[in-house]
């Protein structure tokens, strides 16, 4: 599908305090905004104390999800992007959650992390934002973790999430929503804890600081409507908030203009991040932008159309850091994207391909940090680095077939049950293993096939006769694949 074809997208935040849909039309080079809704789900005041959803909470979201619905029912799958943020990165029951979301939904949930997070705010805010030279400094307070990113235009040097937000600081510091000296102190303290891990890298290194979301945007609105700031967020203008909250005492008894009741259970949470920001970074006035991780998210999936896919960049750029044999994987690309298609029978779909173009280019990381078992060593770097463009889903299978391309296959059992990642990672295998040289071999036709409960692999019996080692490496590839009751076949014509 292309934006020609389909010139509507549409991105979904599933955030730690509301829950947003963003509808936008595409026209050339520029996204024009059409449509939004927001829902007040507050999914992280639903977290318990071991981190679980509680009932409440996902009945709240699984009722907002459904009005998403009726407003996406008409839009293809590739045109919809659906992302949760920090409340279902921790919620142990996240799992089961989703599961039941997207089928109200009717599209796929990609939890993505907190520097995904943060580059795609960058993303939606920068395009917000008129051309300008200055370094920007973008503050974004969410329900439950805060993004900090240091950007010059359209690109993000610095990216960091921290694990405060004004929803999980307002329940543990306001529970009752009593604003005393204390645990407002007590607030702004933990806050600026949490900062000391950026500061020396973020202090004095931008022009211009930029507050998006719903924090800063209702914390601006309240000091420019009641006379405490006439531009934006000022460090005065905070400070005379901060009396305020304290001389009324109760979030409950606050009568402000731009107040919205929505925002009342958030508020002394997010002023208490916002105000410690302002300290530990040294801000004295902060701009509000208009756009944030919704925007982020389209313009990221405009770019999958046009050529300009953040996860192939990535890709490249990994393999650059690793020093990744561009030659052997580029033979092994090509045979194991072969060998799919005649799997598939010439009908895979593009993102399982990408995923195997993507798992091939990557499968040698791990050779860095040790030859031995290194295919251990890249599924784990694959799962938990900083990928920019990756969701954790697509992270974690990008592990599984990376562990699975080499190998005993009985580590994989209960885990390679998809039967598209078990297909992937078949081709995948068994181009490694013609390959396992690492130089050009001449290779015979060969023909592969799946009816759906066998694989099976035809190949020159002469060819087999004069290579020895590759025709034992296959009749070993029967026996592992057997040791997952999956059938794979060698044929010798």
């Amino acid at each position: 599908m292309t934006t020609e074809q389909h010139p509507v997208l549409a991105a979904v935040d599933l955030g730690s305090n509301s829950f947003r849909l963003q509808v936008a039309r595409v026209e050339g080079e520029q996204l024009y905004m059409l449509d939004g809704l927001r829902e007040p789900v507050r999914l992280a005041a639903g977290l318990t104390a071991d981190n679980y959803l509680d009932e409440a909470a996902q009945q709240r979201a699984l009722a907002a999800l459904a009005r998403f619905a009726e407003r996406l029912r008409d839009l293809p799958p590739d045109a919809v992007r659906v992302v949760g943020t920090n409340s279902l990165r921790v919620a142990e029951n996240a799992a089961e959650f989703i599961v039941q979301a997207e089928k109200v939904l009717g599209f796929p949930i990609e939890v993505i992390a907190g520097r995904e997070e943060a580059r795609l705010i960058y993303m939606g805010v920068a395009h917000g934002l008129p051309r300008s030279d200055e370094q920007l400094l973008v503050i974004d307070i969410g329900g439950g973790s805060t993004e900090f990113i240091i950007g010059h235009g359209l690109n993000p040097h610095k990216l960091e999430s921290l694990y405060m937000g004004c929803i999980s600081f307002s329940d543990r510091y306001f529970p009752d929503g009593k604003i005393t000296r204390h645990n407002l102190a007590q607030a702004e303290l933990a806050a600026r804890c949490e900062l000391q891990s950026i500061v020396a890298d973020y202090k004095g290194q931008w022009q211009k600081a930029i507050g998006s979301s719903g924090t800063a945007k209702a914390i601006a609105e309240i000091l420019e409507l009641n006379g405490f700031s006439r531009n934006g967020i000022t460090r005065d203008g905070l400070d005379a908030l901060r009396a305020h909250l304290l001389k009324v005492g109760d979030v409950q008894k606050l009568s402000l203009l731009g107040l919205r009741p929505d925002r009342v259970p958030a508020l002394a949470g997010g002023f208490a991040i916002m105000y410690a920001a302002f300290d530990e970074l040294g801000i004295d006035q902060m701009q509000v932008g208009l756009s944030a991780l919704r925007e982020g998210v389209l313009y990221d999936l405009w770019g999958r159309f046009h050529n300009n896919d953040m996860r192939d960049v990535t890709v490249q750029h990994f393999m650059r850091r690793y020093h990744v044999d561009v030659r052997q994987v580029a033979r092994v690309a090509k045979l194991s994207r072969a060998l799919a298609m005649q799997f598939f029978a010439n009908n895979a779909s593009e993102p399982a391909l990408q995923i195997l173009g993507w798992v091939a280019n990557l499968h040698g990381v791990g050779i860095r940090v040790a030859h031995s078992g290194y295919h251990k060593h890249t599924a784990y770097i694959l799962a938990n680095a900083d990928m920019p463009g990756f969701s954790k889903k697509e992270q974690a299978r990008l592990s599984l077939l990376a562990l699975a391309h080499r190998g005993n296959l009985k580590k994989l059992q209960g885990l390679l049950t998809d039967w598209e990642d078990c297909l992937l990672a078949m081709s995948l295998r068994l181009a490694a293993l013609f390959y396992r040289n690492r130089s050009n071999v001449l290779l015979p036709e060969m023909t592969a096939s799946f009816n759906g409960t066998k694989y099976c692999l035809t190949m020159d019996h002469e060819w087999l006769k004069q290579n020895p080692l590759t025709e034992a490496a296959l009749q070993e590839e029967e026996k592992q694949w057997k040791s997952l009751g999956v059938v794979m076949q060698l044929i010798r014509k």
